[in-house]
């Protein structure tokens, strides 16, 4: 027991010791050297903030710089677009009107070759009337005098019977000349001359083409009611006519020029629903397209 106790306290004893030792103020010189190793790290660390907000003084200055070279870009791509979107416009007006010109004088030269076909499929008739008629001259001119000339009863010997009077223009004809009057820019002429066809061939294949001049010829002369009149005369009066789709496209536009957009749209659409495929729907479409307006007519709820 006594041994026990005796090693408690010499135990006691050593960590007394040891504590003293480690509670006893340490000599002079280690605590300067701490202090001074402790200014040295401070001031490393004051260094190393100062360098750490130039880097971030330096690198916003960078990134400012960029964003204003990205403002001044973008700027100028804004101004570029918009003068690429009036070049665009105006390319657009600019074929809107060659494609018109180009439509114009492609039906003039699609009606020229209708026309020379219908003509080759009468070619033959006319040759059968012209041989009658020279058998019949050759009839007369052996029932004739001597000397080949007849006399002319009541007149004196030897005096011919005066020509007959000229026959009237063909139909083809006076088709052509309006025709050819109307490409050559003679509107008032060819108005008179499509006018003319209708009244004395009403029947004919190309009445209801004549009848679509007469608006295409009010339409270039800027008489766009007058237009709208002659082409719904095609729209009405002739139902087989193969001009029925250009009458329909061309009402429309002409309804457009006087700020009729309403009809107009609705025209439009019509044309795109009977005669799809055509190149008339196709204008059609376009058109809409160029007025902001659908291919069909919204539903409404």
């Amino acid at each position: 027991m006594r041994t026990r106790w005796l090693a408690l306290a010499l135990a006691a004893i050593f960590f007394g010791a040891l504590g003293g030792a480690l509670l006893a103020p340490q000599p002079a010189g280690a605590v300067s050297k701490e202090m001074i190793e402790l200014q040295q790290q401070v001031a490393q660390l004051l260094q190393g903030q100062q360098d750490l907000r130039s880097a971030i003084d330096s690198n916003n200055a960078a990134l400012k710089t960029l964003v204003q070279q990205s403002l001044d870009s973008v700027g100028k791509l804004n101004g570029e677009m918009a003068t690429l979107q009036k070049t665009v416009q105006d390319v657009q007006a600019n074929t809107g009107a060659r494609i018109d010109t180009m439509t114009q004088q492609t039906q003039g030269l699609s009606d020229n070759l209708q026309d020379v076909q219908a003509r080759v499929g009468k070619l033959s008739q006319q040759l059968t009337d012209v041989q009658n008629l020279l058998q019949s001259i050759d009839a007369k001119v052996s029932g004739a005098t001597p000397g080949g000339v007849s006399p002319t009863p009541g007149g004196p010997m030897g005096t011919t019977a005066p020509p007959a009077s000229m026959p009237p223009i063909s139909a083809d004809t006076l088709y052509q000349n309006a025709l050819r009057d109307f490409t050559g820019g003679k509107y008032d002429l060819s108005r008179q001359e499509f006018s003319d066809y209708i009244k004395n061939f009403p029947t004919n294949d190309l009445a209801s083409n004549a009848q679509f001049y007469l608006g295409e010829v009010s339409y270039a002369q800027g008489d766009y009611k007058g237009a709208i009149a002659a082409y719904d005369t095609v729209l009405t009066n002739y139902p087989n006519s193969f001009k029925l789709a250009a009458s329909l496209l061309k009402k429309a536009v002409a309804e457009l020029e006087l700020g009729m957009k309403a009809s107009g749209t609705r025209d439009l659409r019509e044309v795109v629903r009977r005669f799809a495929g055509s190149d008339e729907a196709k204008r059609a479409q376009a058109k809409l397209h160029e007025i902001g307006a659908t291919t069909t007519r919204p539903s409404s709820r």
